[in-house]
C-alpha cells in the first residue's frame, strides 16, 4: 500500500459528509479524498466544486485512486460500483447494508477473484466495531448467539414514545428531522434495516451466507397504545431486537419487537444507540454499545475501515472457511404476547403451546409459544400486534452443548 491512500467517494449525504469531516479532523489516517461523485448537479455544497464529479468513471478508472468508498442509497447501483471497483484493482469500503445483505456471498467470491478487500464495518450498528471483533476476537470461540438493538431510528422512536410519551407519529417525525430516519421510514420501522444488518452479522458470526428474504422480520409499526399500556403496567419497555442463535445444528435468525424487563441491559439503551450481545462458550456473554445512527458515528466506522486498508487488512471470513457447514432455518418456536380486538379470529389453536389470556376495554391478549412462520403471518394482519414475550424461552440445546465442552 502507498503511504498516503487516495480515495474516490460515491455519495455526499449524511454519512459522506461525516466521513469528510472526521477524515480531516484526524491525523492518524494517511488518506485523502481525491474525487466525490454525486448525482444532483444543482445542490449547493460547501466544498470547492473542483472535487466533485457527476461521472462515475472519473473515479472507477482513475489509476491514482486506491480505495472506492461507496455511500449511496441505491443498493443496485452500489453493487455495480463495487464490482467495477474490484475489477479495476481498487479496494472498497461501503456502509450499504442492503446491498451487502443481498449480495454478500458474491462479494466474498469477488474479493478472492480480484485479490482486493471489501470492508464494511459501518454497515452494522454504526460506530460499534462488531464485525472486526467477530473476525478477530471471536474467531476461535464457539459462539452460540448474537442479538441486540441493530437499528438506531426505531430505538430513538421507542425511547421518545416511552420516556416523553410522544405519539408514534411525533417520535417518527423527530427521528426524520434529525436524519436518523428516512422520509420513507418503512425500511427502519418494519424491521428491514435490522434484518439486513443481521444477515451480514450471521455471515461473520456463524459462517452462513443467507439471503435476507429468508429471515423473518416484524417491525414496530403495529405497536398500539394498548401494547404501551401493557408494558408500563408490567414494568417493561419495548425494543426492536435482532437475534440469531444455534439450534440443533442449524442457525435461526429473526427480527421482532420484544417486551424487555426494566432491569435488562437492553432496557437502558436509549435514543439512537445500538447494542450487540454476543454469547460464546469461552468468552461467555459480552455487550457492545454505541451510536448506531448519524453521520459522525457511521463516518468514523468508515474511516476505521480506510485506516485498516493502510495495513492491508481484509476479512478472512473465518467461520465460513472453518467449514462447520451450518444451514439457516426458520423451524423454531418463540414465546409471544398477541394483542387484538374482539372481532379478530385469534384462538388458542394458533399457538404451539397456549399459556393464557385476558380481555378488557374491547381488547384481548393471548400468550404462549408460536412458530416463526405463524409469527410472520400474524404480523401481516392489520388488526393484530405480536410482540415477543419478556422471557423468551429459546431452545437451550446448543448453549448447553457448548457448556458441556468446557466441562469435559
Amino acid at each position: 500500500m502507498k503511504k498516503k491512500l487516495k480515495i474516490g467517494l460515491f455519495g455526499f449525504g449524511v454519512v459522506g459528509q461525516g466521513l469528510y469531516h472526521v477524515l480531516n479532523e484526524t491525523h492518524g489516517v494517511k488518506a485523502e479524498i481525491k474525487k466525490i461523485c454525486v448525482k444532483n448537479k444543482d445542490k449547493q455544497r460547501n466544498l470547492d466544486s473542483a472535487i466533485f464529479t457527476y461521472e462515475k468513471n472519473d473515479i472507477l478508472f482513475d489509476p491514482d485512486i486506491d480505495i472506492v468508498v461507496e455511500l449511496i442509497d441505491d443498493a443496485s447501483a452500489a453493487f455495480e460500483i463495487v464490482k467495477a471497483a474490484l475489477r479495476n484493482g481498487k479496494h472498497v469500503v461501503t456502509a450499504n447494508k442492503r446491498m451487502l445483505a443481498e449480495n454478500l456471498q458474491e462479494i466474498y467470491s469477488l474479493q478472492k477473484r480480484y485479490d482486493r478487500s471489501v470492508l464494511y464495518e459501518g454497515s452494522v450498528c454504526g460506530s460499534i466495531p462488531i464485525l472486526r471483533n467477530l473476525e478477530e476476537y471471536y474467531d476461535n470461540d464457539l459462539i452460540t448467539s448474537i442479538e441486540g438493538i441493530f437499528n438506531g431510528s426505531t430505538n430513538y422512536i421507542l425511547t421518545k414514545v416511552f420516556e416523553e410519551r410522544k405519539s408514534y407519529t411525533e417520535a417518527l417525525k423527530a427521528a426524520q428531522d434529525l436524519g436518523f430516519a428516512e422520509s420513507d421510514p418503512s425500511l427502519d420501522v418494519k424491521g428491514y434495516d435490522a434484518k439486513f444488518k443481521l444477515t451480514i452479522a450471521i455471515a461473520h458470526t456463524f459462517g452462513v451466507f443467507v439471503k435476507p428474504e429468508k429471515i423473518i422480520n416484524v417491525g414496530i409499526d403495529k405497536i398500539s397504545a394498548v401494547d404501551l399500556k401493557y408494558a408500563r403496567e408490567n414494568n417493561l419497555t419495548i425494543k426492536l431486537v435482532a437475534r440469531a442463535y444455534k439450534l440443533g445444528g442449524k442457525i435461526v435468525g429473526f427480527v421482532a419487537p420484544q417486551f424487555i424487563p426494566s432491569d435488562h441491559m437492553l432496557a437502558s439503551v436509549r435514543n439512537e444507540y445500538n447494542a450487540v450481545l454476543v454469547e460464546g462458550a469461552f468468552a461467555e456473554k459480552q455487550v457492545f454499545i454505541g451510536k448506531g445512527a448519524g453521520g459522525y458515528p457511521t463516518g468514523s466506522a468508515v474511516l476505521s475501515d480506510i485506516s485498516a486498508l493502510t495495513f492491508d487488512y481484509r476479512y478472512e471470513y473465518k467461520k465460513f472457511t472453518q467449514g462447520e457447514g451450518f444451514s439457516f432455518s426458520n423451524s423454531a418456536k418463540v414465546d409471544v404476547v398477541i394483542s387484538f380486538n374482539e372481532k379478530s379470529a385469534i384462538s388458542p389453536s394458533d399457538f404451539e403451546t397456549f399459556k393464557g389470556g385476558y380481555q378488557g376495554t374491547g381488547h384481548q391478549y393471548m400468550t404462549g409459544s408460536i412458530s416463526l412462520e405463524k409469527l410472520q403471518s400474524l404480523s401481516k394482519r392489520e388488526d393484530v400486534s405480536v410482540i415477543l414475550a419478556p422471557q423468551l424461552n429459546l431452545d437451550a440445546t446448543e448453549q448447553n452443548a457448548a457448556k458441556e465442552v468446557l466441562a469435559v
